[in-house]
């Protein structure tokens, strides 16, 4: 049974193979939202080893095969109650120097369309297993970001040899280039 994720809960991947999925309804008020998937691969200093491990729908995989991207979904249409982007991770494959992955949600265009995830729809980030495709855990990406137009939402993370989620639910105001900017 899945687990419904809260801010600050942490949960033990136990998987070689998992699958990140964001999902999201198209606005009824005939706005598009386009949402973005992305993943900053960390080394132990907390930063990008290079432009390379950030993932995202210009970059669609990392360079030693562990993330890859499925591309953009720009209207929260691609499924109907499914995942509208997903991100595969394989952590057999993940480079030595990278020690964490976080993984985040934006907006895209945000403040030229005064968007915000306030009015964004069902919007939501799980972890699956990609073999199985059983739910793992669910993270609602609900009003507490009413006014944010990128969220790190979550990281994977190396602890003594094992792989832990950690649902982190920070904001950011300025989209997902601030994101970048906090890690490069």
């Amino acid at each position: 049974m899945a687990i419904n994720l809260q801010k600050g809960q942490r949960v033990v991947v136990g998987l070689q193979h998992l699958t990140l999925g964001l999902g999201w309804d198209p606005a009824e008020s005939g706005t598009e939202f386009d949402l973005d998937a992305s993943v900053c691969m960390l080394n132990d200093g907390k930063k990008i080893p290079s432009d390379k491990f950030f993932v995202f729908y210009n970059n669609l995989s990392s360079p030693d095969g562990a993330c890859s991207s499925t591309g953009d979904d720009r209207t929260g249409g691609n499924s109907e109650d499914g995942d509208d982007e997903q991100i595969i991770v394989d952590l057999s494959k993940v480079s030595p120097e990278v020690t964490s992955m976080v993984f985040s949600v934006s907006i895209h265009d945000a403040v030229a369309r005064k968007q915000n995830f306030g009015q964004v729809q069902n919007s939501y980030i799980r972890i699956l297993n990609t073999d199985t495709e059983e739910e793992l855990c669910k993270y609602e990406l609900s009003e507490d970001f009413s006014v944010q137009t990128a969220i790190e939402f979550g990281r994977l993370y190396l602890h003594n040899g094992e792989w832990k989620f950690e649902a982190t639910g920070i904001g950011h105001e300025d989209g997902l280039q601030g994101i970048v900017n906090k890690y490069c």
